[in-house]
Formats: C-alpha cells, structure tokens, sequence
C-alpha cells in the first residue's frame, strides 16, 4: 500500500506540535520537512532545532527532504535533530556519492532527490546505495504548485530501471500531489506520496489522506 507523507511546511506553524499529530492519528506513515536555504531554492524553511523540538512528541518517520546547498555541511545537525531518512539532491553537490555515505554512517536511511529538469541518469550510479529515490514533480521551493504531469514518465522510468536492477529503494513524489494525481504517480510506480496543501488546507484531513489511499 502507498506510503503518505504529509509536508510540515503547509501544516500551521504556530500550532506545529498539535498539527503534527492530528495528522499522525490518521495512519500516515511519515512526516516530511522540507529543510530550505535560501540559497539552493528562492525561499528559507526551518531549521533542525524546529523539528527536534517536535520529535519526543511523534513516533512517525522523519522524511528531511533537503533543499540546500552543500548539503555535506549540514547532514550532523539534521541527523541530531532525529531525522529517520535523509534526501540530498543530485544537483546540489558535487560529491552525491560521498554524502549519501555521510548520511549512511550516522545511522540513517539515505536518498537522493531529482529535480523536473535533471535526468535520471544523474543519479544512476549511486542506486545501488540509496534508500529512497525523490522526484520532484513541481519546481522545489514553494508549495502549492500545478504538478508537472511530464514527470509521471521519470517516475515510470525509474520504477523500470530499478526491477531491472533487482533494488528495493522507495520512489517518493512530491510536488502538486492530491487524489488525481496522486493516483497518476501511484500508476507509474511510486510508494510514497508526498502532500502538503492537499492534506492541510482540506476541510476533513482524514478524508484527504484516505483519498490518496
């Protein structure tokens, strides 16, 4: 069955901790913290020391999605912080494979993100290795944006190269994701789905993630 992961960035900040788990009693399997720079991607998130203040009080996985550049520099602090997974992208480091090894040696899962305009060629030596796989079906940055159906093709693509392969990494989707397309990526080979404005702006969250059930 898919794997929900509902974005904290879309969640109300100024009620975090209770957003956090209304959204865990529903039976999503992750949280995902999109962790920004500023620099890699045109807009600033939050930090480690805002998660880790919420990690004593959720038992979901911690999915950090990492939109910063030289991630290198940053992967102690997020793993501090209680992340269980930890996503770099491709185009944000010049040694992909030495910090998925960085991330592998502090004890958590590992993976590696692909923005709409990188192919998957990016990141096909570096599979064997990975824990997850993210393709980013919107622009990163900002939330609430018009998922890119092209991307449903990359996802396919990927979910072929892996069989043949014989891996067993997660294809995460994030970007536009809500019932239509969610249903979309599940089709073309996706495990997880990422959802931030879709589950949090809805009327009834718990019908919006059984929605992308």
């Amino acid at each position: 069955m898919v794997k929900i992961a509902p974005s904290m960035l879309s969640a109300d900040f100024a009620h975090l901790a209770s957003e956090i788990q209304e959204i865990e009693s529903y039976g999503v399997e992750y949280l995902h913290i999109d962790i920004m720079d500023g620099t890699f991607v045109p807009n600033i998130s939050f930090g480690p020391m805002v998660f880790k203040a919420i990690r004593a009080q959720s038992q979901l996985i911690f999915d950090c999605h990492m939109m910063v550049q030289n991630p290198e520099r940053y992967i102690d602090d997020v793993v501090k912080a209680g992340a269980d997974i930890i996503t770099v992208h491709a185009e944000a480091t010049q040694h992909l494979h030495r910090v998925l090894q960085q991330i592998k040696a502090a004890g958590v899962k590992a993976g590696v993100v692909l923005n709409p305009g990188t192919p998957l060629t990016a990141v096909e030596p570096v599979l064997d290795m990975v824990d997850m796989v993210l393709i980013m079906t919107v622009n990163p940055g900002f939330g609430g944006q018009a998922f890119i159906e092209s991307m449903l093709t990359k996802i396919s693509q990927l979910k072929q190269m892996r069989d043949q392969a014989g891996l067993d990494f997660e294809i995460e989707v994030d970007g536009g994701v809500n019932d239509k397309s969610g249903r979309q990526c599940i089709e073309a080979g996706a495990d997880v789905l990422v959802a931030g404005s879709y589950i949090f702006n809805a009327e009834d969250r718990q019908a919006a993630v059984e929605s992308l059930r």
